[in-house]
């Protein structure tokens, strides 16, 4: 298997929520960026998480957390974020909001994208592309000509690298955003 860290998304402002930090929504007794990292540990080199509040309670649960070096440019800042701090040659990046993982997510995009740059999800509800698998070098080149161009759309950076789409047919992988989307998972609203 490639070298990869595992990169959790958890530094956006959950407005849909009232600004709740979806890292530590409960589901069962374990915060979610728990729970996602426990999952993936054993297909990973290393966990690290982008967020940008409470690195200091990442850091007491042993995560390694570190906050987006550009502000206020979306998802783009936290796996700009991510994309640095990685020391293997793939990323592979998580929102810390998905409901549902399959077992076979990491390997079908490593399948995917070990020939190019490259690959991301599509489940049964469309395109995931924050669930991707990226080539760390290509990455970090993309992401300075986007972030210097003030394109933050993540499609379009993967248009531009050219990664392949990964269909996963019968799966939902699901977020967190809404009230509604909480309570459908077993999480009360804090």
């Amino acid at each position: 298997m490639a070298e990869v860290t595992l990169g959790i998304l958890a530094g956006g402002r959950a407005t849909r929520l009232g600004g709740v930090d979806k890292a530590w929504l409960q589901r069962e007794g374990l915060s979610q960026v728990l729970r996602l990292s426990e999952r993936f540990r054993p297909q990973v080199v290393e966990v690290v998480v982008s967020a940008n509040r409470d690195l200091q309670r990442h850091a007491a649960a042993g995560l390694r957390a570190i906050a987006d070096r550009e502000q206020d440019i979306g998802p783009m800042g936290g796996i700009d974020a991510l994309a640095h701090a990685c020391t293997t040659p793939w990323l592979l990046t998580i929102p810390v909001d998905l409901v549902d993982i399959n077992d076979c997510l990491l390997p079908s995009l490593l399948a995917a994208g070990n020939a190019g740059t490259g690959a991301y999800a599509e489940d049964d509800n469309g395109a995931q592309p924050l669930v991707a698998l990226w080539r760390v070098a290509d990455l970090r080149r993309g992401l300075a000509s986007a972030i210097a161009s003030g394109d933050y759309a993540v499609q379009a950076l993967q248009a531009r690298l050219q990664m392949r789409l990964v269909r996963l047919p019968g799966v939902r992988l699901g977020n967190l955003n809404t009230p509604a989307d909480l309570a459908a998972a077993g999480i009360d609203h804090p």
